[in-house]
């Protein structure tokens, strides 16, 4: 399967193919049931390099390191604001960080608009994981998500919204569904790649790029007959950007704020 992640996607020219069918072959001799597929379990030793590299150059916000049941430590940046509108859980996609490009961008001018944002790092794969690999981590994903709502909570914020990425939208969208899972006022899903596990709860702004992804833009009509009717739920469209929202984060952040102030002050 082609590796992907959020910033690189490589192509499957005839002989990468064939050089990957013969890599793996012999793989199957050396690691029997293992061959031709990344290690189900999330890679920890990868995200402490993530770590190493984004901490130090922080300039808004904190690290925080919240407790999972699977990790005792997990970085999340948090940005605290006097008299927030609300508490912002910012998720990633596919094997990056809490505060890399489009994630950054959201959590600090989320930030600036007058809510406290919380990215967490979401558990990842080796570089070399395809992207259908990720939905082994979603367990885990629950309990980083799970794990955000509740530091939100311990600081005093009791109205909390969840933005999310890509793979991190669907990370949200298992956890959504789950029994334990604890209920939030709103949740903006941008690039999602698959429809809506169950009608959301919560009023919703789904978000696709103009030159989006097929699979993104072919989902986008499948989870519009599953939207709830009211004052704030709706899909948009930012125009001439492509998945990553390049040179359109500022109007992407400027489409989520009304949307959030609304959803959190609960005028829907």
């Amino acid at each position: 399967m082609t590796a992907f992640n959020e910033t690189t996607m490589v192509a499957n020219s005839p002989r990468n193919i064939a050089t990957r069918l013969l890599l793996g072959a012999c793989a199957v001799v050396v690691l029997g049931l293992h061959a031709g597929r990344a290690d189900a379990g999330a890679d920890y030793a990868r995200e402490e390099r993530l770590a190493a590299e984004i901490v130090p150059a922080i300039v808004v916000g904190e690290a925080v390191y919240l407790p999972t049941p699977s990790q005792p430590r997990v970085l999340a940046l948090y940005t605290s604001s006097t008299n927030p509108n609300g508490g912002v859980i910012v998720v990633h996609g596919v094997g990056v960080h809490p505060d890399w490009g489009l994630i950054g961008g959201i959590r600090t001018g989320l930030a600036d608009a007058g809510f406290a944002t919380l990215s967490v790092q979401m558990p990842v794969l080796a570089a070399s994981a395809a992207r259908d690999d990720y939905v082994a981590l979603f367990p885990e994903a629950s309990e980083r998500i799970a794990a955000a709502i509740a530091f939100l909570k311990d600081h005093g914020i009791h109205r909390i919204a969840i933005v999310s990425h890509s793979m991190g939208a669907s990370m949200v969208n298992a956890y959504l569904v789950r029994e334990d899972a604890a209920r939030i006022d709103a949740w903006v899903p941008v690039g999602m790649l698959v429809e809506f596990n169950t009608v959301p709860k919560e009023p919703v702004l789904d978000v696709t790029a103009e030159n989006d992804f097929p699979q993104v833009r072919e989902a986008v009509p499948k989870r519009a007959r599953q939207l709830r009717p009211d004052a704030c739920t709706k899909q948009i469209v930012i125009a001439g950007t492509d998945h990553y929202m390049e040179q359109r984060q500022k109007e992407l952040v400027n489409a989520i704020v009304p949307f959030l102030e609304r959803a959190l002050a609960r005028r829907c």
